[in-house]
């Protein structure tokens, strides 16, 4: 895919968040891009997993780290589908990506601008490039349904358990 553009990366990351959503999990997806090549995916997993660290963005740096042999991923680019938080901002920066490129921007605990921009930071050791808003509406979409079936799911057990009793 080396004439890939960044909503073709956000597309992939997209049906990785599907896979977390078929799991359960909050579905966010990511994928590491490297000259132009997608090395390595992720998908949210910390309720499988039991692993609060299990977030699609820490997944596929992971993924990324055992295809090149290296912990450190210059050069790469991650694309995911929701603003990242502090953690997976850290794990980048720890990374030594080049650029990042998220979907949906996370009012609640983004860290690439909605609450905090920890790339912004002068003190901090490293800085990517950073882009929001790709395929922006796609993504947060998926979260808005995901969300609306999880209560509509709740509502039909809480509706059910009401008329079981006697």
């Amino acid at each position: 895919m080396p004439d890939a553009q960044p909503e073709d990366f956000m597309q992939r990351a997209l049906e990785q968040a599907q896979h977390a959503w078929d799991l359960g999990e909050v579905p966010v997806g990511a994928v590491v891009v490297r000259d132009g090549v997608v090395i390595a995916t992720g998908y949210n997993q910390p309720i499988g997993r039991h692993d609060p660290t299990a977030h699609a963005e820490i997944v596929a740096l992971r993924a990324a780290a055992e295809v090149l042999g290296n912990y450190r991923l210059p050069g790469c680019e991650l694309y995911v589908t929701l603003e990242p938080c502090v953690m997976c901002s850290g794990a980048m920066m720890h990374a030594r990506l080049a650029k990042i490129v998220y979907g949906a921007p996370d009012p609640k605990t983004g860290a690439c601008g909605s609450v905090v921009n920890l790339f912004e930071h002068d003190q901090l050791n490293h800085h990517a490039q950073v882009t929001g808003g790709v395929l922006a509406e796609a993504c947060a979409d998926l979260l808005k349904r995901f969300f609306a079936d999880r209560r509509a799911q709740a509502a039909a057990a809480r509706r059910a358990a009401l008329a079981a009793l006697p």
